[in-house]
């Protein structure tokens, strides 16, 4: 039979469902890979994949085959442009892990993405260094209140200036900033300084890198310093490291900088190392900015016995499997067949398939818990950032969304041929489902159908996908802004 890409679809979830294996909230880690485009942020996803054990071969930007590479016009531009998520099993945790587009045009999904998460990764290009995106995700993830951290890759290419880079980011971000790890060998490994003092490494001393690091972390906690300098660092245990380095974290005393390099594999244990042992799980960290009816902050609580409230941080409209929901767990338990209600709508919905998503694959799963992150499909009413809960209690319930760009590049479109207006409502409608910034509105004079996006590539994106989606083809011209 050959392999059509309506038979991978349906293989990939047909007839599997995902072990229970008794994970607990405890268990989770959420992280955000975000960064300026080209930081590597995609290959850097599949080089932890690959070293988690979740994929046998790690995939390649050029031949499309990455587990991002879910579109086909990310495969033809070699670039992200939506998010992607996709997990892994690493020291007795489970990571989640969000994977995002780095162009500012596609900027929206990628603050979308965030919303989900505890810990934001900010990747950053060893050879070009700081840049306009690193700047931008940073002030947004402390405005949020999210975990930062500063990951460098491309640690093995030439001209990579690394003690340059730290101080860098040290004077741009504040002096916060501190290696949780160093680089060995020219860039071949790289040697874990908060766990550990002895080592050489190819710039500052690991010794030197251990002490600051952990005089930083254990200064936000006065029994913590107060044992630390009473007894020394033996008498601390991993849990009161732990505790302390995630406080630093929450309240920005510390925003730890790793290196990595995606292409050879040095560092990603080590990172995978440091969110198992020392990032925030879903019932630490600072609390989502939920809003309650009366407008006032609610307290949620990472307790599966609790109401269920989830939120819905990204849309997909699946040729094969209809309008998928893909949500964050971040109260309660949601099990297939249970009964959710949207927003503050009166009628439930069944959850007749509840699936884990690994990039463009999804499993189906039996039960979804603080911290999870999963996916219902065919309910035609969700849409991004709706709260999906299971009481009436909570029907005024809201998630403080991001504060997107603007659109601010219009174009009119046409159909080519005429006659097909209906059709290009359609594709337009489900592409402001996926896309927050991207707007569609009807100008009477002149008679059009104007689009919104971030830029002309932004635009010239979106209208693709129309092509290719929904089999519309549209002619353009450009708007008068002072009309429009």
């Amino acid at each position: 039979m050959p392999h059509t890409s309506e038979h991978i679809r349906t293989e990939n979830i047909t007839g599997k469902t995902a072990d229970a294996k008794g994970t607990r909230t405890e268990q989770i880690r959420n992280i955000a890979l975000a960064g300026h485009a080209g930081a590597g942020k995609t290959l850097l996803l599949e080089a932890l994949l690959l070293a988690g054990g979740a994929i046998q071969t790690a995939g390649s930007i050029d031949r499309g085959n990455t587990v991002s590479d879910t579109d086909s016009q990310e495969k033809a531009r070699a670039h992200s442009i939506d998010s992607c998520v996709a997990h892994l099993d690493h020291g007795g945790c489970h990571l989640n892990l969000i994977d995002t587009a780095g162009h500012a045009e596609f900027f929206g999904a990628t603050l979308s993405a965030l919303a989900a998460v505890e810990t934001v990764a900010v990747v950053v290009n060893a050879i070009n260094g700081i840049e306009h995106g690193t700047r931008e995700l940073m002030k947004h993830a402390r405005e949020r209140g999210l975990a930062r951290l500063l990951v460098i890759n491309k640690i093995d290419f030439d001209g990579a200036d690394l003690r340059a880079l730290v101080e860098a980011l040290r004077e741009e971000f504040g002096s916060e900033c501190l290696p949780v790890n160093l680089p060995a060998g020219h860039g071949k490994r790289v040697l874990d300084c908060f766990f550990h003092s002895e080592g050489s490494t190819d710039f500052s001393s690991l010794a030197e890198a251990h002490q600051r690091i952990l005089d930083q972390v254990v200064e936000i906690n006065e029994a913590t310093m107060g044992q630390y300098l009473e007894s020394g660092e033996a008498a601390l245990t991993p849990r009161q490291l732990h505790d302390a380095f995630e406080q630093c974290l929450r309240e920005g005393h510390l925003v730890p900088i790793c290196f990595v390099s995606a292409r050879t594999g040095a560092g990603i244990h080590e990172l995978l190392e440091l969110a198992a042992r020392l990032l925030p799980n879903p019932a630490e960290g600072n609390p989502p900015p939920f809003v309650g009816g009366d407008g006032e902050p609610l307290v949620i609580d990472a307790n599966p016995s609790s109401h269920v409230i989830a939120d819905v941080f990204k849309i997909v409209n699946d040729p094969f499997m209809g309008k998928l929901g893909i949500f964050r767990v971040w109260q309660g338990t949601i099990r297939r067949d249970s009964q959710l209600l949207i927003d503050d709508g009166r009628k439930p919905f069944k959850v007749n398939h509840l699936f884990r998503v690994q990039g463009k694959t999804y499993t189906e799963i039996d039960v979804a818990m603080p911290g999870d992150i999963a996916a219902v499909a065919k309910v035609e009413d969700i849409h991004f950032d709706a709260v999906l809960h299971d009481s009436h209690d909570e029907d005024r319930i809201t998630l403080a969304p991001p504060t997107f760009p603007s659109p601010t590049y219009c174009l009119a479109l046409e159909t080519k041929p005429k006659g097909q207006e209906q059709k290009l409502a359609v594709a337009l409608a489900r592409l402001i489902e996926e896309e927050p910034c991207f707007s569609v509105e009807h100008h009477k004079a002149p008679n059009a159908t104007v689009v919104r996006g971030l830029s002309e590539l932004h635009l010239r994106v979106m209208l693709e996908r129309v092509r290719e989606r929904y089999g519309v083809e549209v002619t353009t011209h450009p708007l008068d802004m002072s009309t429009a």
